[in-house]
């Protein structure tokens, strides 16, 4: 491969339930701190689901990138990708006056369901003031599209702009498609990722009635809590993660600072059903076997992989039996130096569309760092679910190439593949 089609990771920004930037949520995450609390942003009622998930921020941050004005005709989840995308642009040390071809820079941003608090909001003002009072500015205000949109005006980034809206996988996937237009020649440089934000009583109704909300009722920091025995379902949350995505060249050329090689990436549909994974995994198989076959690397290369592992009794399960499959001796507990796996939702929660955006972006991090982020509350390990998850406490590994994996909602399935920049 060219250098020209290498793509590499060159800026991070993280906005989630255990920072709102990247340095804390890293830090929090290898420290195994959780942010999930009370839901006190919801009234609820009697409702068993209610913990979350939720980003607290520095109003100031958003206002040194923002207006009040835009703030007030935006909706939350393009405030949270507008914060780590503006984040993800700095670190990549660029700067709005760089003499870069903003036309071969484009903004991909996935996003699971986009302005629910607002729509919600809507309906609410037309039931009590009427039609004629409905804000102009609500469609522009909830549309998906909107985070990536905002991102490059506010940039002026003129490459193509995307809204990729793939349930949970939308950040993984936005993150494979831009890796895809740099590799292919369409772009030279993308920012992309995930965002979400719909901790609202109509998405906590909604997965709390099909039965795949935790409804855990000790502490809120153990209710995240994926491969236990006693998982009840998953946490809901919020946030964003956006990384800048940069041909290999240039970023050599400008002496950017690299965090990890994008080498792969992996797309399938399940084809099953509309919540559940296939009982045998068939898609996930499918998603993992083609980001390695797009990396041109084997089995025995994985040294780590950030699972989806989402805390809800048949995700966890399905996902162990599809890695068992694909990566067999070698993710072998009992195995010499075997892939190590861990789910950092243990920490985050489930993000939805941001996920994958957020996930992808920490195992860029723990591979430069060689340091990989704990899977916590694993105290009674559920025996269909018997890999070696880095239970408790973060681990240092030498590790060339790890997986990120991203399952959705109606069979959509994502898997990055991501290699460690220089030498061990």
């Amino acid at each position: 491969m060219s250098e020209k089609q290498r793509v590499v990771i060159t800026g991070i920004g993280l906005v989630t339930p255990v920072g709102s930037d990247t340095q804390t949520t890293w830090q929090a995450l290898c420290a195994g701190t959780s942010g999930i609390t009370l839901n006190d942003r919801c009234q609820l009622g009697d409702y068993p689901c209610r913990v979350a998930g939720l980003v607290r921020y520095d109003q100031a941050q958003i206002d040194a990138i923002f207006s009040p004005k835009h703030q007030s005709k935006t909706d939350r989840f393009i405030h949270l990708a507008v914060l780590a995308g503006d984040q993800a642009l700095r670190d990549a040390g660029l700067t709005k006056d760089d003499p870069i071809g903003r036309h071969r820079c484009g903004v991909y941003v996935g996003v699971g369901i986009g302005g629910l608090s607002s729509i919600t909001q809507s309906v609410v003002d037309v039931q009590q003031h009427g039609l004629h009072r409905l804000s102009p500015f609500v469609i522009p205000k909830v549309i998906s599209n909107q985070a990536a949109g905002w991102l490059s005006m506010l940039w002026n980034l003129q490459g193509s702009v995307n809204a990729v809206v793939s349930a949970c996988s939308s950040g993984a996937d936005a993150i494979g498609l831009a890796f895809r237009a740099i590799r292919d020649g369409y772009a030279d440089y993308m920012v992309a990722g995930g965002a979400e934000s719909c901790v609202v009583p109509v998405a906590i109704a909604g997965f709390g009635n099909m039965r795949a909300l935790s409804t855990w009722q000790g502490a809120p920091h153990q209710a995240s809590r994926p491969f236990d025995k006693q998982r009840s379902g998953f946490v809901l949350a919020e946030g964003a993660g956006i990384v800048v995505l940069e041909r290999g060249d240039l970023a050599r050329r400008r002496g950017a600072h690299i965090y990890a090689e994008l080498v792969g990436y992996g797309a399938s549909a399940d084809a099953y059903h509309i919540t559940a994974m296939h009982p045998e995994g068939r898609g996930a198989v499918l998603a993992v076997q083609s980001a390695l076959d797009d990396a041109r690397i084997d089995t025995s290369m994985i040294g780590y992989i950030n699972a989806h592992g989402t805390s809800t009794t048949m995700n966890d399960a399905v996902e162990t039996m599809v890695l068992k499959k694909v990566f067999g001796a070698a993710i072998d507990p009992r195995e010499h130096d075997h892939i190590v796996v861990s789910s950092t939702k243990s920490m985050t929660g489930h993000m939805l569309g941001a996920a994958g955006g957020v996930e992808a972006a920490v195992t860029a991090l723990a591979l430069e760092a060689q340091l990989f982020p704990p899977t916590i509350n694993l105290d009674e390990p559920d025996p269909a679910c018997d890999l070696d998850y880095i239970p408790h406490h973060a681990r240092e590994k030498k590790v060339s190439y790890a997986l990120s994996n991203s399952f959705g909602f109606g069979g959509s399935n994502a898997v990055l593949a991501l290699k460690r920049w220089g030498e061990l």
